[in-house]
């Protein structure tokens, strides 16, 4: 989250009332800077900021490799072509609590707090249940999140998560996945691996994709089953002591906000936090940061808050994660 700004009204320069305000504002500061520090969007978002009314993210093929000529042989020239491209627009978010004219004069200082408290709280968490919900919803080409559809389509014109990822160079013919469908386990996650490990760019390119990240909902279960399968120094689901090579190759996130399950079942997103941000894949775009106008109902003499922000995110990439659950009918099935 980007830094608040606070604006008054016109003709609302009350220095009493600024001086009983002033709390008010540190609340909302230092409440919204809390909420960000346990924020996960960063951590998976790549976080980005706009003058304009929508940005546009494109991909780019990888360059060709290099060639052996032999002696004096002429150099050869490879291309990077442009790929699929896409448009993000942020939204408008807005919401305002009051403070009575009664709790003004009686400095009811704890009431007053306590609605500063919702109003930052309902900011943080919006965009916090907004992030997680269209990644957890994005199997589907739409995301519904209060009340409102979403589109979750990457720049391929396919849903995030989808079995039949399209080759801008080579049509359908070359096809990707990166859903799948399986109970997790270790011998999963050592499959899942596998098939980030060999994804490839349009061109057939391999891309060098290094899964480190684990995302989950807060599923007791299903923590107890990642844990174990990446924290042992032995195979946990082996009586013959094999070495676990996965201790210590995954940085895990339970996202609270997340779905519990798709499909009834549990599931897994993995994720290369490097490619992420290197290839721009999940753009959340900042365009006006958290503003709040403070004005006088003339009415009722309450001070009003009123919060308005704009952002919004999108897909562009979808090389830099997978999903895998039982749940996910349409996912490409694995075997343990």
């Amino acid at each position: 989250m980007s830094g608040i700004i606070f604006s008054e009204g016109s003709g609302l320069n009350n220095g009493l009332i600024g001086k009983r305000l002033a709390p008010i504002k540190a609340i909302i500061n230092s409440n919204v800077e809390a909420f960000q520090q346990k924020s996960l969007i960063d951590k998976i978002y790549y976080m980005d900021t706009s003058k304009n009314w929508a940005e546009n993210y494109t991909i780019e093929t990888a360059l060709g490799n290099f060639q052996d000529v032999g002696e004096g042989g002429a150099t050869p020239q490879s291309e990077m072509q442009e790929g699929f491209d896409k448009t993000i627009a942020p939204r408008v978010w807005k919401n305002k609590f009051v403070v009575t004219k009664e709790m003004m004069d009686d400095m009811k200082i704890g009431k007053i707090k306590s609605k500063a408290n919702q109003f930052t709280t309902s900011y943080g968490r919006g965009r916090e249940s907004y992030a997680a919900r269209m990644l957890s919803g994005a199997t589907q080409a739409k995301v519904t999140f209060a009340g409102k559809t979403y589109d979750a389509t990457c720049a391929d014109g396919k849903p995030l998560f989808s079995v039949e990822h399209p080759s801008k160079t080579q049509g359908a013919k070359f096809k990707q996945s990166n859903m799948f469908k399986a109970e997790f386990s270790q011998s999963i996650l050592d499959q899942l691996q596998e098939k980030m490990q060999d994804f490839c760019d349009d061109d057939g390119n391999l891309l060098n994709v290094a899964p480190d990240t684990i995302i989950i909902p807060n599923s007791a279960k299903l923590k107890r089953a990642v844990f174990a399968a990446v924290g042992s120094e032995l195979d946990p689901e082996s009586n013959k002591n094999a070495m676990n090579f996965q201790l210590g190759l995954w940085n895990i996130l339970i996202w609270p906000y997340m779905d519990k399950q798709i499909g009834g079942k549990d599931y897994v997103i993995l994720a290369d936090s490097k490619f992420l941000q290197d290839y721009m894949c999940l753009p959340f775009i900042d365009r006006v940061p958290l503003t709040v106008t403070r004005y006088t109902d003339q009415n009722t003499d309450d001070e009003v808050f009123k919060g308005y922000a704009r952002y919004g995110l999108g897909f562009n990439n979808w090389r830099g994660l997978c999903i895998c659950g039982n749940g996910i009918s349409s996912g490409t099935p694995l075997t343990a």
